[in-house]
């Protein structure tokens, strides 16, 4: 005789899924481990409900058989009704148990240097590598004395033959095996590589990414639905279903004033936000880039360029005009200027910059996490995101962790420091006319 099943919530993902496809339930292997206790749950309580209200069958005895009768010409017989449809057994625990029989666990490494960048939304990126520690010992003996991420803006341009619009940089610990990316401005294309940083002033690179799409935070121009039906032995390959038009010929044709409102208001955020987070976005690391391709680009919201030279170019450099240091190319409102000529109406201007705090991490699903006294509530596979308005001054946060039966603790203790030295800002609606000498 079989033993009865263990508890769910005590089976591991694979045991589960074991009993889920056994159960017959749909996109089992998709599922989580929570949705995959619901779904056999609900098929337990199905189960029950339909053991309550079926009747015991009594057995007929051998006066109760009626004596079958003849059919007559040109008279139905009724058929027996088929037996109501009952979930399979559930596995045995040998069998939950014997379900990693034979499998060899996971190996750290695969032996390729590898990077994958991958966006999480339009102001987050993932990425996660896998380097032998061979191709590490090399570089290291190359000069490279720190691990770290770069990650370039490669829009529009071929980034083996051509300069990136913009560099961030973040070191990462030898032991780390993913990491989390801001994303400077959305919309754009990036790609990340890690490698070492030599005291030299040297790159050495270990693996790069494939180019990324960053969503953009404003809606999508595709907003053209359509619902098709397509046959599913039907061969599409060479075949195509529908054409959607282009967002720019579908707002030729008609406009949607509900939609048209909120994209202009989605707009103005992105701006703001983008205004906020240029000046990271134009800060190169030292000696990267040669001096004549300091230039980064930066395509707004509208669509027009602003073009921003980083410091004084040297002398003998080209510049954007190509003569002295005047530079010309687009405004936000797409009318090109020289930087010396001279104004010909008062003009407006704003700036808005700040900064914000955001405290991530993952720990059991069960756990409690604390920070700062104040619990925090944990997404579904343990992990957790705070954020807040970074203004000046320190912040402490003591961030704790206590496992579900209280015997066991983890913490982390950071402070931050923020100061403003200076400040003269003001947003758009602000902005007055300003008459230039």
């Amino acid at each position: 005789m079989s033993s009865p099943r263990p508890p769910l919530e005590d089976m591991t993902l694979r045991q589960l899924r074991k009993v889920a496809s056994e159960y017959e339930v749909s996109r089992y292997s998709r599922m989580r481990k929570t949705e995959l206790i619901e779904a056999i749950q609900a098929i337990d309580a199905k189960r029950g409900a339909g053991a309550a209200a079926a009747p015991a069958p009594v057995a007929p005895t051998l006066a109760q058989v009626p004596a079958p009768m003849p059919a007559a010409a040109g008279v139905a017989v009724a058929s027996t009704p088929k037996p109501a449809y009952s979930a399979p057994t559930p596995p045995s625990v040998e069998v939950l148990a014997s379900v990693d029989d034979g499998l060899a666990d996971l190996p750290s490494g695969y032996g390729e240097s590898r990077i994958v960048l991958m966006p999480r939304d339009p102001q987050w990126a993932y990425a996660y590598w896998d380097i032998p520690n061979t191709h590490k010992d090399e570089l290291r003996r190359q000069g490279g004395s720190r691990l770290a991420l770069r990650f370039y803006d490669v829009t529009d341009i071929d980034f083996y033959s051509q300069a990136p619009h913009s560099l961030q940089q973040y070191e990462c610990d030898e032991m780390a095996r993913e990491w989390y990316l801001p994303i400077p401005v959305s919309d754009r294309d990036y790609v990340a590589e890690i490698g070492y940083l030599c005291n030299d002033g040297r790159w050495l690179v270990l693996a790069r990414s494939l180019p990324v799409h960053i969503p953009p935070v404003y809606p999508s121009d595709w907003v053209e639905d359509h619902f098709v039906t397509v046959d599913w032995q039907a061969d599409l390959r060479g075949k195509t279903v529908m054409t959607l038009k282009h967002p720019s010929q579908r707002a030729a044709e008609s406009t949607n004033a509900i939609y048209d409102s909120i994209f202009a208001m989605t707009e103005s955020a992105e701006a703001q936000r983008v205004a906020g987070s240029l000046f990271g976005s134009m800060q190169h690391v030292p000696a990267s880039m040669a001096p004549e391709k300091a230039v980064s680009s930066y395509v707004f919201p509208s669509g027009a360029g602003l073009w921003a030279v980083p410091g004084a170019a040297p002398a003998g450099v080209p510049t954007m005009s190509g003569i002295g240091l005047n530079m010309s190319g687009l405004t936000m409102s797409g009318a090109g200027f020289s930087a010396s000529a001279p104004p010909i109406r008062p003009r407006k201007f704003w700036l808005v910059a700040d900064a914000e705090l955001i405290v991530y991490g993952a720990t059991e699903p069960d756990a409690t996490v604390t920070i700062g006294g104040q619990p925090i509530k944990l997404n579904s596979d343990g992990t957790f995101r705070f954020q807040m308005s970074f203004q000046d001054g320190n912040i402490d946060y003591p961030i704790m962790a206590v496992a579900a039966d209280g015997e066991q603790t983890r913490a982390i203790h950071m402070t931050f420091d923020r100061a403003t030295p200076s400040r003269r800002t003001n947003t758009k609606d602000e902005a007055v006319l300003e008459w230039l000498p």
